[in-house]
């Protein structure tokens, strides 16, 4: 299993300790982990991150969002949509 480990926090103060990041393949894996992991007592965040049952970060994302954001003309488009996302959309990042 890959891991990736972030080390950082950005302007709002926002960090966690430990998190884990879910690389998706299409819309139905990310709804299938983003839906199974706010089950139960979990909780929404932006940008794909949730919280589960137990506490844990995880951040649900598009296996392709590094492609998206790369590209020189979608990518500050993706970049401000996925901002006010919750649970990512890849079908509106795609259309962008």
């Amino acid at each position: 299993m890959r891991f990736l480990a972030l080390n950082g926090r950005d302007d709002s103060g926002f960090t966690h300790a430990v998190s884990f990041v879910i690389s998706c393949a299409d819309q139905a894996e990310i709804d299938h982990y983003w839906n199974t992991l706010i089950s139960d007592g979990g909780k929404e965040g932006w940008c794909g991150w949730c919280t589960d049952r137990f506490g844990v970060s995880w951040q649900v994302v598009p296996s392709m969002l590094g492609t998206l954001l790369s590209d020189p003309d979608r990518g500050p488009r993706v970049a401000q949509a996925f901002r006010a996302m919750r649970k990512f959309d890849l079908h509106e990042l795609m259309n962008l």
